[in-house]
């Protein structure tokens, strides 16, 4: 089961999402092209494309140029035979593996209209607040103290600071811009790190594992399998894949 609104309006940008989760998700393109790869297999989106993204897949995004989506976040088999009925079999097969398709003029229609009641419904009665909330995260400025304090303990607190903002404030910003938590956006910028010591260097494992935070190589080695889908050594191994 998911938690919160099962569908959202996402923005993505040219930092790299690497994760899997436990509910199946459609991305529909709704801006600009969004690069995606679900278990190994590479696809693009943008206007009148969809991602289908099984549940426990690995998946990998990121957008040169910004990409703006409407995702679907499938709750599970009780919610497809209460709103599908008869047709929740036939839907399940279409979330059971990853694809690439194609809408037609009406089906974007129908993307276009959710996007924009989303849309609505978020607007913030405020008007000082709709000012704040139209301003993006520094990520730059995130990614910069991430890569230079990779080592270190890092908490949400210290992107907070650096944001100008609470440590739930930013929770709640990261959680509606990025659908990822602050602690989740410092893990994958470590694990991104270390990918590229692993490829680029002949540094030791531990060696890497220390300088992105990870005291035991083990849990190091765990991380990069759920992130990457295959161990430090076997990236190393194939750096041509990579």
């Amino acid at each position: 089961m998911t938690a919160g609104p099962i569908l959202s309006l996402r923005h993505y940008r040219d930092s790299l999402i690497a994760h899997s989760h436990e509910h199946p998700q459609l991305v529909f393109g709704l801006r600009g092209r969004l690069e995606f790869e679900v278990q190994g297999q590479g696809a693009g989106i943008d206007r009148q494309g969809l991602i289908v993204v099984p549940a426990g897949a690995h998946h990998t995004c990121a957008s040169n140029t910004g990409s703006d989506c409407l995702v679907l976040d499938v709750p599970g088999e009780h919610w497809l035979h209460e709103q599908l009925g008869a047709h929740a079999d036939a839907s399940r097969r279409l979330l059971d593996r990853p694809a690439a398709l194609g809408l037609d003029d009406r089906q974007q229609q129908l993307v276009d209209w959710q996007g924009a009641t989303l849309l609505l419904a978020s607007l913030n009665p405020t008007a000082a607040a709709s000012v704040r909330a139209s301003q993006r995260l520094p990520y730059a400025a995130f990614d910069a103290h991430i890569e230079r304090h990779a080592a270190y303990p890092l908490q949400v607190a210290d992107l907070a600071r650096i944001a100008g903002l609470s440590s739930a404030r930013l929770h709640a910003r990261f959680t509606a811009e990025c659908a990822i938590t602050p602690m989740d956006y410092i893990r994958q910028r470590r694990l991104l790190k270390a990918r590229r010591l692993v490829v680029q260097t002949t540094l030791p494992m531990g060696e890497i594992a220390a300088q992105v935070g990870y005291s035991s190589q083990s849990a190091f080695s765990a991380a990069m399998l759920r992130a990457f889908g295959c161990t430090p050594l076997a990236l190393r191994r194939e750096p041509g894949d990579n």
